[in-house]
């Protein structure tokens, strides 16, 4: 009988465990929806950054795609990127907004739908996804830098 009462008990912890998992996960991912911030600042980078004015000037670029709305981490894995991109004369940070309709053939190039890194060789075509390292890395800083220094480096070699 004791059996019986411990199973059931376990049961409902793991159903309370799994309920409160899934609602962690939902939270995240609407996190990703926050709105994007509209100042003239980022505007204007967006457009000094833009593809058409690093394409023809570079070998290499370090490609951030992103969707109008952004989460935390998302702007954080920008930030990060633009800081060590300044550390590579020659792989510029280059912003490309995948929601904007201009946009939409490199979008489909590189196979971007929202927030997506990229480190590209303009001459060659030789593109690597660093997307997966950007968000297990974005929640430090030290280890991201580190790390994208390190896929630069190694990209330049190839």
């Amino acid at each position: 009988m004791y059996l019986i009462y411990y199973f059931k008990t376990q049961y409902k912890i793991m159903k309370t465990s799994n309920l409160i998992l899934t609602a962690a996960a939902l939270f995240a991912l609407a996190a990703c929806n926050e709105p994007a911030n509209q100042n003239q600042e980022s505007s204007a980078r967006e457009v000094a950054d833009s593809p058409q004015n690093k394409v023809a000037q570079t070998d290499y670029q370090l490609i951030q795609f992103h969707s109008e709305h952004r989460c935390m981490t998302c702007k954080k894995i920008e930030k990060f990127s633009e800081v060590i991109a300044r550390d590579f004369e020659e792989v510029p940070f280059v912003l490309i907004n995948v929601d904007d309709d201009a946009n939409e053939d490199q979008a489909r190039e590189f196979e971007a739908t929202g927030t997506a890194l990229f480190l590209y060789n303009t001459k060659t075509g030789e593109k690597k996804n660093l997307t997966e390292f950007a968000f297990m890395k974005a929640g430090d800083e030290d280890k991201f830098k580190t790390g994208l220094k390190a896929e630069i480096e190694t990209f330049l070699k190839s």
